[in-house]
C-alpha cells in the first residue's frame, strides 16, 4: 500500500479515513467494533507517520454520536438519549452533513500539516 501511495502522491496527496471515538474510548457493549476503530486509529497514525516526508497526508475523521439508521435504537430510549446528550457539550446529536466541512479541510491543502486523527464529537 505504501508504494502505491507513493506512486501516486504527485496526484492523491490525502488518504482520508472514518475511524470513531471508539477509537479512543473503547465500547463496554460493542467490543468488536471498538477493536475494529482502534485498529483503524493506529493505522492511521502508521501511514500519518510513515508517508508525511513523501508527501502523503493520512487522517482519519472520527465522529461521535451521529443521527443515522445506525443509531435510531439509541437516540429512541429516552434514558440513554439524555445519558449521551449529557456528555456532549453541543448537547445534541451530530449531523451526516456534518462531515462535509472536515473532509472538505482535510483533503484541501490547508491541512497540509494535519496528521493523525480529526475529531467529531461536539466537544
Amino acid at each position: 500500500m505504501r508504494a502505491l501511495a507513493v506512486e501516486h502522491s504527485d496526484e492523491y496527496r490525502e488518504i482520508i479515513f472514518t475511524a470513531s471515538l471508539l477509537t479512543f474510548q473503547g465500547g463496554v457493549t460493542v467490543p468488536g467494533c471498538a477493536a475494529s476503530r482502534g485498529g483503524i486509529g493506529r493505522l492511521t497514525m502508521a501511514f500519518a507517520n510513515g508517508w508525511a516526508d513523501k508527501g502523503v497526508n493520512v487522517n482519519a475523521i472520527a465522529p461521535g454520536y451521529i443521527s443515522t439508521d445506525n443509531t435510531e435504537a439509541l437516540r429512541s430510549d429516552p434514558d440513554r438519549t439524555a445519558a449521551i446528550l449529557s456528555r456532549i457539550p453541543a448537547g445534541r446529536w451530530g449531523q451526516p452533513e456534518e462531515f462535509g466541512g472536515p473532509a472538505a479541510f482535510l483533503a484541501s491543502d490547508a491541512s497540509s500539516y494535519v496528521l493523525s486523527e480529526f475529531s467529531l464529537s461536539g466537544r
